[in-house]
């Protein structure tokens, strides 16, 4: 072979001139597949079996190059460069390369399997999540055209439309589509929006409106990130005061979007949030639908993570409101424990996201002139004449059902992580995520109860805490924040080598600890983590 030439990794087997060569790509992946699969079960496993010891505070203690438990390795990045070694070669390595690289990667990598990864607003996935991503990654196709991806599409449709409804979206056009993470999620509703309430702009700009959104004091970064991207401006989102819990407060609302008007502005659309990054709150919807039903303004629900609660009787009463809103947004890949990403943005009426999103590209999606059925739509579903003038003055009553779902959101490029959902559904069932959401939302009050009684510990969370984080501190000092931060800053770094993984956020009085529970997580471990926190916490000094 010349040095030119590209190496093919899939075996052939010579057959009788003038036939192609057999391909043999089915035996390589099958050898690789059950040498990677050896080491990603050592790796579950060795989680399993740590989570005996967590109770105590304390991960089992792991052979590596520095202080080891199954929850990770830890070095800063500079050591880890030169620990970490994965050439990318000009030739290639054929299967040793790559199992040392996997290798490498995973014990290198934080284990979310572990039970001590307490960090994020998401955590491990589950073994039937695990098979759903192997099968999309084996489709390996784009859910942008009906044509390539038609199980897929059905599926999405399905999927999200089963959704919608357990929202209070009983309509026709009642659906969703999914996304790449919930920052794009709720951008792509803020788009729609505009595009749906002043239909001039998507062609034609702003034309001097000065544009304003509104969105809880607590609300995620991504609705400033937004109106940067889009031309809005971050002064062009307003923060509207919450109250004790972190909810916003709807007559606060009320009287900024008045003075808005007042002032010439434009404003168009209020962000509510159901289960804020921080304390976990969940914003009044019904009040705040009552004001944007007045200002006729666009309600979106960011639902990224409080959403699934919807899954549950106990905790649904939280969401009330919710069937008022024009979009939500919420990420199974969080509360659920489905493989990253997964995320949907739903809607009342399926017509607006074709009206906010749909351009012309007569390369991509196609029309049949002829009637019938298309790969994109049903016959009904666009009333197009010439592919380069019928999306911008199209008459959108008349589109009825889009399959081509890429004409609905701002990526062509789509991965199908709806099947993400709809596997682990049916794997699961609705029953079955009730009962992981409860247990999840009974391990988070029994750590707020722990908390609340130790006398070392000040909790700043509601108790029982209105989602799945809890929010503390450790030997709190009044008026001093300064000392609060250091503490713990201190006390979550040292926690690391202990097998545990916790993160913290500013507060009035020094940065706390804020523990983010999962439907996986024991009660033995939050038990095992007071009992951490209260070891490690007693030799800070500051």
């Amino acid at each position: 072979m010349s040095a030119n030439e590209i190496p093919q990794p899939s075996r052939s087997t010579t057959t009788t001139a003038g036939q192609q060569p057999l391909l043999q790509r089915a035996d390589e992946a099958e050898d690789l597949l059950n040498s990677v699969k050896d080491s990603v079960i050592q790796f579950i496993r060795a989680a399993d079996e740590d989570a005996v010891a967590k109770g105590e505070g304390h991960g089992l203690q792991r052979d590596g190059h520095g202080p080891r438990t199954t929850l990770v390795e830890h070095h800063p990045p500079a050591k880890l460069q030169k620990l970490l070694h994965l050439p990318l070669p000009a030739q290639g390595q054929g299967k040793p390369g790559l199992l040392d690289a996997v290798r490498q990667l995973l014990a290198y990598s934080v284990n979310t399997w572990d039970q001590g990864f307490l960090d994020k607003l998401y955590a491990a996935t589950t073994p039937s999540g695990l098979a759903a991503d192997l099968l999309l990654s084996t489709l390996n196709t784009n859910l942008h055209v009906y044509q390539v991806s038609p199980a897929l599409t059905l599926i999405e449709k399905q999927t999200a439309k089963t959704l919608a409804t357990m929202f209070g979206f009983t309509g026709a056009f009642a659906g969703g589509v999914s996304q790449p993470g919930g920052s794009a999620a709720n951008q792509s509703s803020m788009v729609i929006a505009r595009n749906c309430l002043f239909p001039e702009t998507k062609t034609k700009g702003y034309g001097g409106k000065r544009f304003v959104i509104f969105t809880s004091a607590h609300g995620h970064y991504s609705a400033e990130k937004a109106a940067q991207m889009f031309g809005f401006g971050s002064e062009g989102v307003k923060s509207v005061p919450v109250d004790a819990e972190g909810c916003m407060r709807p007559a606060e609302l009320e009287r900024m979007v008045a003075e808005s008007l007042e002032e010439g502005e434009t404003p168009f659309y209020v962000n509510a949030t159901a289960g804020t990054t921080v304390l976990g709150s969940f914003d009044p919807l019904d009040a705040i639908a009552d004001v944007c039903e007045r200002f006729k303004l666009w309600l979106h629900v960011d639902g990224s993570w409080g959403g699934p609660v919807v899954f549950s009787e106990r905790q649904k009463y939280k969401l009330r409101g919710a069937h008022r809103a024009d979009t939500i947004a919420l990420c199974p890949h969080k509360m659920m424990g489905v493989p990253l990403t997964c995320t949907f943005l739903l809607g009342r009426d399926l017509r607006q996201f074709h009206k906010g999103m749909t351009l012309p590209a007569g390369y991509l999606f196609h029309s049949d002139d002829e009637g019938g059925e298309t790969n994109g739509h049903d016959a009904s579903a666009v009333n197009t004449g010439a592919d380069e003038e019928a999306h911008p003055h199209q008459d959108h009553d008349d589109v009825k059902e889009i399959y081509d779902l890429a004409d609905l959101t701002p990526q062509c490029g789509r991965r199908g992580d709806s099947l993400k959902l709809a596997l682990s559904w049916i794997y699961t069932g609705t029953s079955g995520y009730a009962a992981y959401i409860d247990q999840a939302f009974a391990t988070a009050a029994h750590l707020a109860d722990l908390v609340a009684t130790h006398p070392r510990f000040t909790l700043v969370s509601e108790n029982p805490p209105p989602c799945l984080q809890v929010c503390f501190y450790f030997d709190k000092w009044e008026g001093d924040g300064r000392r609060n931060s250091r503490v713990t800053e201190e006390v979550s770094r040292r926690l690391v080598p202990r097998g545990f993984m916790i993160d913290y956020a500013p507060g009035e009085e020094g940065r706390f600890f804020r523990v983010v529970v999962n439907g996986q997580t024991r009660a033995g471990t939050v038990e095992g983590l007071v009992r951490a926190i209260e070891e490690v916490g007693g030799s800070v000094e500051v």
